[in-house]
């Protein structure tokens, strides 16, 4: 048998079960991997609480992210052999100590990144990648706010931004998160909790505001953050857990800003792309010019707790589940 985290209804943490299930074995072009690390995201809450996977009947397995090892391999896969390390961004049934999986779901993992670091940085790490080298371009000498700057994306992305010589001003919710932002490379850390930070932007830019700003923090930061933008500048909205902002009138918009939604889906839309960006990825990590920060590991048995921490927004960094 193999056991898996298990929701039959969506509501709270505690709806969440652990239970033990039939193995399954793959199909053809499928791949059985023993899961090493499983990634916890504001999207497996999103599920949890009945936003998404309404078509998908319960009881179903959470989670999409994570990393392991290859047990056995269907028929007519290809590049893939029992024994190989892996990790996915998204594969449905993550949250269990195995999972069947389509081959092209899968990247390889090299051997100098651990398996914990490579399920902390699929997701948040190729949603960075999409944020600020494809969405928006950074260039040398952009300057960024950066929303939840201590979280594991905005760890991510503020290195990214760095690394592309950009300068960042990142948000947190508490004075304790500040160290961890700074730490990432933050020029500049702003603690607030009401979404009254545009002030304090425009006066660390001279006035002139950012040329981007990346929000996923919801509808209670959306006006300032399109106050804090430079003329011509971009909001980079992301994050439906949160909700949006509403609807918008675009002739109300000030500063000839750019508005739009990003989705890491559309940075890796083929096989192939998601092979090549999580491998750049890989490079950047083996290379120390960004690093994961796990900020806490559960048991897989405890994803109730690793969801209500989550939730409070009190975590920094990624929280792992591990079998």
């Amino acid at each position: 048998m193999c056991r898996a985290i298990v929701m039959n209804a969506a509501g709270g943490p505690e709806t969440l079960q652990w239970l033990q299930r039939p193995p399954k074995e793959p199909g053809p072009r499928e791949v059985l991997v023993e899961v090493a690390a499983a990634g916890v995201n504001f999207m497996d809450i999103g599920v949890r609480r009945g936003m998404f996977w309404q078509e998908m009947p319960n009881p179903k397995v959470l989670g999409v992210e994570g990393a392991g090892r290859v047990l056995s391999v269907g028929e007519s896969v290809d590049g893939f052999a029992p024994g190989d390390r892996v990790a996915w961004v998204y594969a449905p049934g993550s949250y269990a100590e195995q999972v069947v999986m389509p081959q092209d779901s899968l990247v390889r993992v090299p051997d100098a990144i651990d398996d914990r670091t490579a399920a902390a940085v699929m997701m948040q790490g190729l949603t960075a990648s999409h944020f600020a080298t494809d969405f928006y371009p950074v260039q040398e000498g952009d300057v960024a706010l950066v929303h939840a700057a201590a979280g594991g994306l905005g760890l991510l992305l503020t290195q990214i931004i760095r690394l592309r010589g950009g300068r960042v001003i990142g948000r947190v919710s508490s004075a304790d998160k500040v160290a961890a932002a700074e730490e990432a490379g933050a020029d500049h850390v702003i603690v607030d909790t009401k979404g009254h930070f545009a002030d304090a932007v425009l006066r660390l830019t001279g006035g002139e505001g950012v040329h981007v700003v990346y929000d996923g923090s919801g509808p209670t930061t959306f006006a300032g953050s399109l106050a804090s933008l430079h003329r011509s500048g971009t909001l980079c909205w992301y994050g439906p857990v949160l909700g949006g902002p509403g609807a918008l009138d675009i002739m109300s918009l000030p500063k000839s800003i750019k508005i739009g939604y990003a989705v890491f889906s559309d940075h890796i839309p083929t096989p192939r792309l998601l092979r090549e960006r999580a491998a750049r990825l890989f490079d950047w990590v083996a290379s120390g010019a960004v690093r994961a920060h796990i900020g806490g590991t559960y048991p897989l048995a405890d994803a109730a707790k690793a969801h209500a921490a989550l939730e409070s927004r009190a975590t920094s960094g990624k929280l792992l589940l591990i079998p």
